[in-house]
């Protein structure tokens, strides 16, 4: 059986001049077309038909035909039909036989791929069709004009997922058996659709359409690899949602271990893609699977070894927070809690790479107040050192000094403030809030703040809130952003810090205005806010 694919190509487009030669992603349009056909193993024969010396040249190098297409046939007015016609009919010629088959495959469709095409044809020729047409199911509370007046093309109204099929003809293919095939048509009397997603079919007639086909093409698969609970925390969960929404153009999976469940919960109630493993060779049983462009390694150090093997499956490996020997194989290592100098190029430290949230992009400090009216507590999304316990006993046995004073206590997704007995008391102004969605607003609310030693002092630094920190472990201690240049009072190890300690730098902290602003005058300088818009073009690697 011989397949011949025809691909006509104008040198003229109204819509987007000189379309066909024009680079998309790096090739002319018309080479993702040429490119599928070639890699379509039911296509025996391919035609580049043209009006134009610039395109047949090109189809020349791709090493297709390129077929000089008459004058008669290159007006704005001349329908595909006898285009497609006069190509077959030259290149049957050409080869001494008829096709069985032919398949119009327009350049403006460059998101189709060859194993889509390939189905396609074998479900052509397994049903014995005349004639399949690629289409797009596009459901719609559609309108037609009669007259005057609009009438609907609906008979109820209900959710797009429940109205009915309707197939929009996309330019990706039309796959006709050869006897149909004429000056007049490449419809047979037995007609099938194609359905492709809406991705393969885009067809290229706008500006709009060829930005949106564009960044289609150069979206990735990026695969993020993270753990979460009471002892680890959940800041290495927290930092990749941030980032999976900020490379919401891109598809994203999570990949963590099946026995860090609350990590799990997280990542499966913000609506990823979640692949849980139990070792390494499940880890790598997924890469194998997903085959993803990008991995990013959220999970502390590394081993050089392992990160090698990685590289096997994966184009381009990100670590974060990672101090070990795998930083010398990542592509790309970011440790922003780390202000230390690291000489090497792909290495990347200091608060500028910090990762925001989008709800503190969205939100300004508020004016400073001599008084404190309101203190925030949190110690993330576990508190394995309990600090948020320690912070309470003072509030709760220094009541009456600290009355007037509301205190905010923000209680992680991992923490149990039940079994913590940590309880509110709205009478003496103490309030305790589960896994809020509204951190944000507690913090910006606050006139200082008590927290640990990881992601949440940028959070506060964006706000502008004086903070106390105390490191939960002895890594959070080697976090050098949380110091007095960053507008920082910290008091180091939290098990080390006594509660008289602790009580003794808050009351004099409530107590010195001008030590609290001078603290927020300091943080209101550094640069946080543009901090993920450079992990994000590290991750993909552009240029920082």
């Amino acid at each position: 059986m011989t397949i011949l694919a025809v691909i006509p190509a104008r040198g003229n487009s109204k819509g987007i001049p000189r379309k066909n030669m024009r680079l998309m992603n790096g090739k002319p349009l018309i080479y993702y077309s040429i490119q599928t056909a070639k890699m379509c193993n039911a296509i025996t024969h391919i035609v580049v038909s043209s009006d134009n010396a610039e395109i047949l040249d090109y189809a020349q190098e791709l090493d297709v035909f390129a077929l000089k297409r008459d004058d008669s046939l290159s007006g704005d007015d001349i329908t595909l039909d006898p285009v497609i016609c006069d190509a077959v009919e030259k290149m049957e010629s050409k080869v001494s036989h008829r096709f069985d088959y032919v398949i119009t495959m327009q350049p403006t469709s460059p998101n189709l791929i060859a194993s889509t095409l390939n189905i396609a044809v074998e479900k052509a020729i397994e049903t014995k069709v005349d004639t399949m047409i690629s289409a797009i199911n596009k459901p719609s509370l559609s309108w037609r004009k009669k007259g005057d007046s609009f009438t609907p093309n609906y008979t109820e109204r209900l959710n797009r997922q429940l109205l009915p099929s309707n197939f929009v003809e996309a330019g990706a293919f039309v796959i006709s058996k050869r006897a149909v095939v004429t000056r007049k048509s490449r419809i047979g009397s037995s007609v099938s659709v194609f359905e492709l997603s809406e991705h393969e079919g885009i067809d290229i007639d706008t500006i709009e359409e060829w930005v949106l086909s564009d960044a289609l093409m150069r979206r990735k698969k990026i695969a993020f690899r993270t753990d979460g609970n009471r002892h680890l925390g959940m800041g290495h969960i927290y930092r990749c949602l941030t980032l999976a929404y900020a490379l919401t153009e891109h598809e994203i999976i999570f990949i963590s271990h099946k026995n860090f469940a609350v990590g799990v919960k997280k990542i499966e109630e913000s609506f990823f893609t979640c692949h849980q493993v139990e070792d390494i060779s499940d880890f790598h049983a997924i890469l194998k699977q997903e085959k993803p462009d990008i991995l990013v390694m959220d999970v502390l150090d590394t081993e050089e070894d392992e990160m090698f093997m990685l590289k096997k499956f994966v184009n381009r490996l990100i670590t974060f927070e990672d101090m070990g020997t795998g930083t010398n194989v990542a592509d790309a290592v970011i440790n922003s809690l780390f202000t230390n100098k690291d000489n090497r190029p792909h290495v990347y430290t200091g608060y500028k790479f910090a990762d925001l949230r989008d709800e503190f992009l969205l939100k300004e400090p508020k004016d400073f107040s001599s008084h404190v009216n309101n203190i925030f507590v949190m110690f993330g999304g576990a508190d394995p050192a309990n600090l948020t316990k320690k912070v309470y006993n003072v509030v709760c046995e220094n009541i009456a000094i600290f009355r007037g004073i509301t205190f905010n206590f923000v209680i992680g997704l991992a923490f149990d403030s039940t079994e913590n007995k940590i309880i509110e008391r709205p009478n003496d102004g103490i309030f305790v809030y589960n896994n809020t969605n509204k951190v944000s607003w507690f913090m910006q609310q606050a006139d200082l703040a008590i927290t640990s030693q990881g992601r949440s002092t940028f959070e506060l630094a964006s706000l502008a809130v004086p903070s106390v920190v105390m490191a939960q472990n002895e890594r959070e201690k080697t976090h050098s952003f949380a110091a007095l240049e960053s507008g920082f009072l910290n008091l180091g190890f939290g098990l080390d810090v006594t509660e008289e300690t602790l009580f003794n730098t808050l009351v004099w902290l409530v107590g010195t205005p001008q030590v609290r602003k001078e603290m927020r005058e300091i943080m209101l300088h550094l640069d946080l806010r543009k901090g993920i818009n450079r992990v994000k073009r590290i991750i993909l690697d552009e240029v920082v």
